[in-house]
C-alpha cells in the first residue's frame, strides 16, 4: 500500500507527556553517562542531559501508510531548547508530517513537533526528524531539499571518543523504544543486521554529551540546539568518536566508528 500523502501538513492532535528524575537518569546511563557524570545519573545537583529534548517531544503523529517496520530506519534529528529542561516535568506536544520525498530506493518521511509548557503554552521544545522506509520509493514525487553541508578544511577543534557497551541498547530501549530491531536478533537479521543495532537516538545521545562536554562547558543552560544525519548503524560496543569545529557560538561535528565509518554527519549544534 502506498504512502498516504493527504496528512502532509495536518496536525495531530495535542498529547502531553511527562517525566520523572528517574526517567532522565535512566536516559543518561542508556546513552553512557556514568560515575564521571553524577550531576545527570544521580540526584545530586541533577540536571537533564539536553538531548533528552528528543524523547520529551515525541507525540504520535497520524498514521502515514502501511509498511514493513523492519524496512524503517531514523534517518535525521534535530532539536531546539528554548529553556533548559528539568529533570523532571511535563509538556504538551503537537506534531505533523512535513513531506514525504521519492529516494528512489525508499521514501523520506519529514516530521516537526512543538512541545509547549502545559500551564502557559509557552514553547520549550521544537523538533525535527526524518525517518527512511526502504521499498517505499519509485513513486515519482520529489527528492526533497539538498544539504550542502561540509566539513571545515583543517583539523577539528575537539576530538572526543566514548565507548559503548555491549548491553548498550538494552540499557536505552528502557527510556521507551522497544523496537526489536535493537533487541532480537531475528528481527535483526530480518531487516538485513547480522545482529540488533544501537538505537539512532542512543548514538545521537552519546554525541550530544560529546558536544556538552567539549563545547558548552557541561553546562545544559549553554547547549541550545542540534541536529544531525544518521549515515551507518552503530553496533553494541563499538566506539564512537565525535570529531567538532567550533566557530562562535556554531559548531559542526560528525561522529565515526574506529574504522572510520561516518554514523552521524551534517552535525550541527548552537551553544551559549
Amino acid at each position: 500500500m502506498p504512502l498516504d500523502h493527504s496528512v502532509i501538513g495536518l496536525e495531530g492532535d495535542p498529547q502531553e507527556r511527562s517525566w520523572t528524575a528517574k526517567d532522565t537518569m535512566l536516559y543518561a546511563l542508556g546513552v553512557g553517562a556514568g560515575t564521571s557524570e553524577l550531576e545527570f545519573t544521580t540526584e545530586k545537583g541533577q540536571r537533564a542531559l539536553p538531548t533528552f529534548a528528543v524523547l520529551a517531544a515525541q507525540a504520535r503523529g497520524r498514521r502515514f501508510g502501511d509498511f514493513d517496520p523492519a524496512m524503517l530506519v531514523h534517518a535525521e534529528q534535530g532539536f531546539e531548547l528554548h529553556r533548559e529542561l528539568p529533570p523532571a516535568g511535563s509538556v504538551r506536544t503537537t506534531s505533523k508530517v512535513t513531506g514525504i520525498y521519492d529516494k528512489g530506493s525508499g521514501a523520506l518521511v519529514t516530521t516537526e513537533a512543538t512541545a509547549v509548557d502545559p500551564e502557559t503554552g509557552e514553547p520549550v521544545i521544537s523538533s525535527r526528524s526524518s525517518v527512511f522506509i526502504r521499498g517505499e520509493g519509485g513513486f515519482g514525487g520529489e527528492r526533497g531539499p539538498r544539504d550542502e553541508w561540509a566539513a571545515p578544511d583543517r583539523a577539528p577543534d575537539h576530538k572526543v571518543t566514548y565507548s559503548t557497551r555491549p548491553e548498550q541498547a538494552l540499557i536505552y530501549r528502557l527510556s521507551g523504544d522497544y523496537n526489536p530491531l535493537h533487541s532480537d536478533p531475528d528481527f535483526a537479521a530480518r531487516a538485513g543486521f547480522p545482529r540488533p543495532i544501537l538505537h539512532g537516538l542512543c548514538t545521537y545521545g552519546v554525541t550530544g554529551r560529546a558536544l556538552l562536554h567539549a563545547v558548552a562547558g557541561s553546562d545544559p543552560a549553554r547547549f541550545k540546539a542540534m541536529s544531525g544525519r544518521f549515515s551507518s548503524p552503530v553496533f553494541p560496543g563499538e566506539s564512537l568518536t565525535v570529531s567538532i569545529w567550533v566557530d562562535g557560538t556554531d559548531v559542526v561535528f560528525r561522529t565515526a566508528k574506529d574504522d572510520g565509518t561516518v554514523v552521524l554527519d551534517r552535525g550541527r549544534a548552537v551553544v551559549a
